[in-house]
């Protein structure tokens, strides 16, 4: 089960936008992360320092030894939670809602996204997904099924060759496996 602190750190706007971007491109400096997120230095810092406290980033060593500069990485990947983790904790419990309605935004906003930018020339090739099915669970098989599909994504993830020389492009995937009535 994640600490609270982690769930809600990542689930700040500009925070999970970081967090992603070093997830996808590795140690950066925070001069890079600004100029890419379009955010000020200032605040990038701010955000690091706050990912940094929940255990989500850390410090890197600058590559060219120049001590001036602030270089941040992954401290580590991914993150698995439901807000039931924290039924025990009213004011927790409170503090995971609000941070899945807000990863549920931010899902929803990323998916809407691609909707209106599939014809880009950019992104030509890829062919979005959707899977989707209903079935019959009880709790422990649920917690199973998010087991084997969080075990599934990366293995999938482990196993892309990014030194093979072919162009990618970031790409996105979330579910959600809830109790449901037709």
């Amino acid at each position: 089960m994640e600490d609270i602190s982690v769930v809600t750190a990542v689930h700040h706007p500009l925070r999970r936008r970081i967090y992603d971007y070093l997830l996808l491109y590795g140690t950066s400096q925070v001069t890079a992360l600004a100029r890419s997120l379009d955010a000020q230095v200032g605040s990038i810092s701010h955000h690091l320092r706050m990912l940094e406290r929940a255990g989500l980033v850390e410090r890197a060593e600058d590559p060219s030894g120049d001590r001036r500069t602030s270089w941040w990485k992954i401290a580590r990947r991914g993150l698995t939670w439901s807000a039931e983790d924290f039924a025990d904790s009213p004011a927790d419990a409170l503090l995971a809602r609000e941070a899945q309605r807000q990863s549920i935004r931010m899902q929803i906003e990323r998916l809407q996204r691609w909707q209106r930018r599939h014809d880009d020339p950019a992104v030509a090739g890829y062919d979005a997904s959707n899977t989707e099915t209903t079935a019959w669970a009880t709790p422990d098989e649920l917690r199973d099924l998010s087991s084997r599909l969080s075990a599934t994504l990366k293995d999938w993830r482990d196993s892309v060759d990014l030194e093979d020389g072919q162009r990618r492009t970031p790409i996105f995937f979330f579910a959600h496996a809830f109790p449901t009535t037709p």
